[in-house]
This record gives C-alpha cells, structure tokens and sequence, in this order.
C-alpha cells in the first residue's frame, strides 16, 4: 500500500508539473503566475528547457548512481549490485539518448542544424560510445561474476569521465551552447543573465525534481523485475 501511494504521488507531481510546462501561455507582457515571459529568439522553443535540461541531470546521476553500486558489488560481490549498477547505467544511457534528440530538436530550431559538433553535442556523443561500450562489453561475457567484475570495473572508470564530458569540457571550449568558453554569462543566458522568469525557474526546478523521482522509481522497478527474474531462473536450474 504504501509503494502504491508514493507511486501515485509521483505520477500526480509529475503530471502537475509536465501540464503547467506544456500549457502555460507565455505572453509578450506576463500580469500572473500563470504567463510565461517570452524570452529572445527562444519564444515558445523554451519550454524544451523544461525537459532537455532535467533528462541531461537524470543521464548524469544514473550514470553516478552506477558508479556506486559497482563499487558496492566491488567490495561485497552481492549480483543484487550488479544488477542495480547495469540499471542504473541503462536509464543513464536511455535519458542521454533523450537527452541528445530534444538538444538537436532545440540546435535546429536556434543554431539552423540538428547537430553541428558543438562542444555539448560531442561530448554527450562520446558519452553515449562509452556506455554504448559498457553493454556490449556485458553482453558478450557468459560468466556472471566475471561480467559483474569487468563491468563494474568499465562502469567506475566510465563514471570518471562523466564530471570531463559534461562539466569540463563543454566550458574550456568555444561553442554554441550556453555556458560555452566566451559565453559571457559563464552558465548560459537563462540562469546567469536572470532572463528566466521566477515562475519559470520554480517549474524548471519542479521538472528536475520530477524527472528524479520518475527516474529512482524505474530504476527501482527495474532492479526488482531483475532480481526476481535472477531468483525464478536459479530455482529452475
């Protein structure tokens, strides 16, 4: 029962929020809570912030989280932090994934292209080489305690690199992308230069708050429908 009412909370908040992303106006001279101001060349294109940014968070804390458990499965050998760990990472990659279409969706519509190899745009690509890496290498080991060890091992190096990709490198080199080396404003044009509006900025925060939750409660689910599928199969054999 009370898996069913945090689950129906969750979805309920997220739902909240998602609609007030979706359907607030944004107006040339906003007078309620309830008007989006518009912002500069982005106009009705903002809203993608509400979604792009909190899936690139999620990518980043799945592949953290990931991380964890390989060290965890490291020090105790328990194949239940095997599995969370090779969960963790596949929402990871799955949200970089949603991550790099909505980027190119906002690229194409600001910058004339879907992709033009800006700094942000080749480093969430070479993310996704790495773990796309990471589950080629699991597939291809039978043994599973020696495909728990290698990928645990690949994962902790893995995670290594994430802070580079996403926090480093897009900022030491010139871009497109806010936050980019000469970007005067040093974290984009939205945050530093106080272009979002309060009201944005409190359903921006609502949104990554939601896509955190919805992300810990998959991965949960997931980690639980491995488990017990683990248990069915060794009872079997």
């Amino acid at each position: 029962m009370k898996h069913i009412f945090l689950k129906l909370v969750i979805a309920i908040f997220s739902l909240i929020t998602v609609s007030f992303a979706l359907l607030i106006p944004i107006v040339t001279s906003p007078k309620t809570f309830f008007e989006f101001p518009i912002i500069p060349t982005l106009e009705e294109k903002a809203r993608n912030i509400f979604f792009h940014v909190p899936m690139a968070w999620i990518s980043v804390i799945a592949f953290f989280t990931s991380v964890f458990y390989s060290i965890k499965y490291l020090i105790k050998k328990d194949e239940v932090d095997d599995i969370k760990s090779s969960s963790a990472a596949n929402l990871g990659f799955i949200f970089c994934v949603l991550a790099t279409i909505t980027g190119a969706i906002w690229a194409r519509f600001n910058w004339g292209e879907f992709w033009n190899w800006d700094p942000r745009q080749t480093s969430i690509f070479i993310l996704l080489l790495i773990y796309g890496a990471y589950f080629v290498l699991r597939s291809a080991i039978d043994e599973d305690e020696k495909r728990a060890k290698i990928s645990a091992v690949y994962s902790i190096i893995s995670g290594l690199t994430v802070p580079f990709f996403v926090f480093v490198m897009p900022r030491i080199m010139t871009g497109l992308h806010p936050g980019s080396l000469g970007d005067a404003s040093g974290k984009g044009p939205l945050f530093e230069a106080k272009a979002m509006a309060t009201n944005m900025r409190i359903i921006f925060y609502l949104s990554v708050l939601s896509f955190t939750m919805i992300y810990f409660w998959i991965l949960n689910l997931k980690a639980r429908v491995e488990v017990l599928y683990m248990k069915n199969f060794e009872n079997k054999n």
